[in-house]
């Protein structure tokens, strides 16, 4: 990635020339969200139907019932403590993977990309590999390597949540739950493979391993992923108890063994590329379907608080992370 020289290194980054995004890439995330919002407006005028209701009149009452202040008690520690959560594991894995940063120096750029993230996770990314790339020298591809490391962590802690969720919920969970540890053991054969490749144990003769954007891969040892997993943890369960309560708010009683297998398959849909994080919703919707507007309302609320507020942590150290990112060398 290109950029200007690093205050240790002193060197410049080969410039690369733009590639302009295929118009049906940036359609599909609004067509996305386009089709879930239609969706959801169909659940939720079909259940005020059957209550002698229009749709406007049956969210007006779901809003209502809510006690904002309540909810914004609960939410505000939540965001801040993933926000914590969310740069300690940024500051393990590059510390891990590519340079030397203190905990302090991550927590500022790592809060600005939440507002970039508002509408593409894809460019809060990219600021990180520009900072890195200004302080350190790094390679924006290796530093792209430890998001995607992050990533690969990521999935495997929600599915191994989802599975201890649906396993102590498993009489009393949607059959289409049952299917979540079989996945879960095809998945960990795959981490098996994954580790063997990347230690030249399987296909030793490919070249793939060895580029820039599977640096990360290519250094981590197999009790890594683990610390990882460990570290991201306390911010799901954590929400595991916010969405409870939360959920109590909108009208909807549920135990927390419930929840701890409905959150991580949400915040699956959560990953899913689209403004209004429109999939997380419709499956809160599909989870709950007899409560199909408190269900929605409470699904854009929690979801959209969480990615603003975030947002408004960023506008806190934005011009420091202006100065890191875009500012002078020394």
């Amino acid at each position: 990635m290109s950029g200007a020289s690093s205050n240790q290194g002193g060197t410049e980054a080969p410039s690369t020339p733009g590639r302009r995004t295929p118009l049906w890439q940036r359609l599909l995330p609004w067509a996305i969200t386009a089709a879930c919002f239609a969706y959801l407006w169909f659940r939720i005028d079909t259940a005020a139907a059957r209550q002698g209701k229009d749709a406007a009149s049956l969210l007006g009452e779901v809003f209502s019932r809510v006690s904002w202040s309540r909810l914004l008690a609960l939410m505000i520690p939540y965001s801040l403590s993933f926000f914590l959560i969310d740069s300690l594991v940024l500051w393990r894995v590059i510390n891990w993977f590519n340079a030397r940063v203190s905990f302090l120096d991550i927590l500022p750029v790592r809060a600005s990309t939440y507002i970039l993230s508002i509408l593409n996770e894809q460019l809060g990314k990219g600021a990180m590999a520009m900072y890195l790339h200004r302080r350190e020298g790094v390679p924006g591809w290796q530093v792209g390597s430890s998001m995607l490391f992050i990533m690969f962590c990521e999935f495997y802690y929600l599915l191994a949540w989802a599975t201890v969720g649906v396993l102590l919920r498993w009489s009393h969970l949607p059959t289409e739950f049952h299917v979540v540890p079989a996945i879960a053991a095809i998945a960990a054969l795959f981490y098996l493979l994954w580790i063997a490749y990347f230690r030249g144990a399987v296909l030793p003769r490919s070249t793939l391993r060895d580029r820039d954007l599977f640096h990360a891969f290519r250094k981590a040892k197999p009790w890594q992923y683990g610390v990882v997993l460990v570290l991201r943890s306390p911010a799901l369960l954590i929400g595991v108890v916010v969405y409870t309560v939360a959920l109590r708010m909108f009208g909807i009683d549920m135990e927390m063994s419930a929840m701890l297998s409905y959150v991580p398959v949400v915040f699956f849909g959560a990953a899913v590329p689209g403004p209004m994080r429109s999939v997380a919703i419709v499956l809160w919707v599909t989870l709950l379907p007899d409560h199909a507007a408190e269900a929605a309302i409470f699904g854009l609320v929690m979801h959209n608080f969480f990615i603003f507020f975030n947002a408004a942590i960023g506008l806190v150290f934005v011009r420091r992370a202006q100065r890191e990112i875009f500012g002078a060398s020394d």
